[in-house]
């Protein structure tokens, strides 16, 4: 049926659908498919491979018949045309993709009818897929535009490492082999854990959100309607806000009873997650030793029991993790044990901070001014824009390290709005800190030391970190741990801190 010109053009096509979107290989197949030359911006690229795949087609059907049976195709040409009908169809339906998205996040936890569902599987039906295929393909196409949708518009930038990113969380969901995914391992995703590294106010959030709301949802074709809504597939956890007493009830629920104060029942984040949706466990660093010990039976068995329960209750979904801390300080220290960090680490993922985007391309920081106006003005006005940049620039300098990243910007944006100017605020003095003053006089950083810790001993320096830590965990066992210290010892360098002078 295919002659060797349309072997080779479908060939390109099925490459470029299974190519990941935000790479440069993904433009190159684009250009080579459209013939179009290096200097042609993207919309205009994708106008261009689009009709160039549609009149392919249409040159097929014409000689065939009207239309293209891949019942009636070879292995080997059905194995290059069932891509290249479902790229056509999934770009036919991409505005109409596009609105369900958007309708959904409107409508939040139910799912919304899918108008066009019947349409597209009927097209799907008529070139050959069977019924379970059809299901499958019009459910890979939602997932695919939700993917680009959240990652390319809730990950704005167009510097190297923002461009990585993309590419890694693209590839996080649908794994290197897009065809390897989409035969057998959409179903699967939930043994495939991420870690995410990043300074604070990175965007790990942000990145583990466009994970979490990407996942493969079934298609329900009686109901017209996804299985269920992704608003609900993501949930997350910050592990460092619950006190350790609480933390358990907070991840796995608990029973009415379970505890004093326990008057009813409590549904945890693992309960909460859909079967298939995604958990985010927000600095997972600060979660203590036993909390990982939980967490990681969790992961391996697929089950967990609320707190004062005993039923083994079923988790499906995925699990992705996330620390402003170094991994490998956190695992020499202790605070991360090593079992539970290999059941996390199927992929590690760093967000870039600010001032690296900025040094690749300075022209991130207007991306992300008029990114930060649309979320907060609900446009994106040049006039504001000229406003923000010019304070920034007269305030804290084109040089100025942005240690709080997108997260300090977006208060900048904030604060200019209101009063015209980005004040840094005052950095206090040692002494205000409670370190003496004589820490802060110029010299070598031994003899500063020396001079904070002045004639104090080496037992009292001791009894002082121990203190500082039980305040902090609340447990004699934990700062042993930290400390490698006998659990007695702590408890009396504790108590010398309490004692009176």
């Amino acid at each position: 049926m295919l002659s060797s010109q349309d072997r080779e053009f479908f060939s390109l096509v099925s490459e470029a659908t299974f190519s990941n979107p935000f790479s440069d290989e993904r433009i190159h197949l684009d250009r080579r498919i459209a013939r179009a030359p290096r200097d042609l911006d993207r919309p205009e690229l994708v106008v261009r491979l689009l009709a160039a795949v549609k009149a392919r087609l249409a040159a097929v059907r014409e000689r065939e018949g009207e239309r293209v049976d891949l019942r009636r195709c070879s292995a080997e040409d059905r194995t290059l045309l069932e891509p290249v009908i479902a790229f056509d169809l999934f770009h036919r339906h991409a505005d109409e993709l596009d609105l369900l998205i958007q309708e959904q996040i409107a409508r939040g936890s139910r799912p919304v009818r899918v108008a066009f569902a019947k349409d597209a599987m009927a097209s799907l039906l008529r070139a050959g897929f069977d019924a379970a295929e059809s299901r499958r393909y019009f459910a890979l196409f939602y997932q695919l535009r939700r993917a680009f949708y959240f990652i390319e518009h809730s990950l704005p930038g167009a510097s190297a490492s923002m461009q990585r990113l993309r590419q890694r969380l693209w590839q996080n969901v649908f794994t290197f082999d897009v065809r390897l995914y989409a035969r057998s391992l959409w179903r699967r995703m939930e043994d495939f854990s991420t870690f995410l590294t990043g300074e604070t106010g990175t965007g790990k959030g942000t990145a583990a959100a466009a994970i979490g709301r990407s996942c493969f949802i079934p298609f329900d074709d009686k109901s017209e309607t996804f299985t269920e809504s992704f608003v609900d597939g993501f949930v997350s956890i910050n592990v460092s806000q619950f006190p350790e007493s609480l933390i358990e009830s907070e991840l796995f629920g608990h029973k009415k009873g379970a505890f004093t104060g326990a008057i009813e029942g409590h549904d945890g984040v693992f309960a909460r997650c859909s079967p298939h949706g995604t958990i985010f466990l927000d600095e997972i660093g600060e979660a203590s030793v036993p909390v990982q010990i939980k967490l990681l039976r969790v992961l391996q068995e697929r089950s967990f029991s609320p707190v004062g329960g005993h039923e083994a209750l079923r988790f499906g979904g995925r699990v992705v993790a996330a620390t402003n801390r170094p991994l490998e300080e956190l695992r020499a220290s202790g605070r991360l044990r090593d079992d539970f960090y290999y059941r996390l680490c199927s992929d590690v993922i760093e967000v870039p901070p600010l001032r690296q985007r900025l040094s690749e391309d300075p022209g991130e920081l207007d991306v992300l001014l008029a990114f930060i106006l649309r979320r907060i003005l609900g446009e994106d006005s040049e006039e504001t824009r000229a406003l923000v940049r010019e304070a920034i620039v007269r305030d804290v300098g084109s040089s100025y390290g942005w240690p709080g990243n997108v997260r300090e910007l977006e208060q900048c944006v904030r604060r200019v709005v209101l009063t015209r100017g980005y004040a840094l605020p005052r950095v206090p003095a040692a002494s205000e800190a409670g370190v003496p003053k004589r820490a802060t006089r110029a010299g070598g950083g031994d003899e500063r030391l020396l001079d904070a810790i002045g004639d104090e001993s080496a037992k009292g320096l001791l009894a002082r970190f121990c203190g500082a830590l039980y305040a902090r965990h609340g447990s004699y066992e934990e700062v042993a741990r930290r400390t490698k210290l006998d659990r007695r010892t702590v408890r009396a360098y504790v108590a010398s801190r309490r004692a009176p002078d």
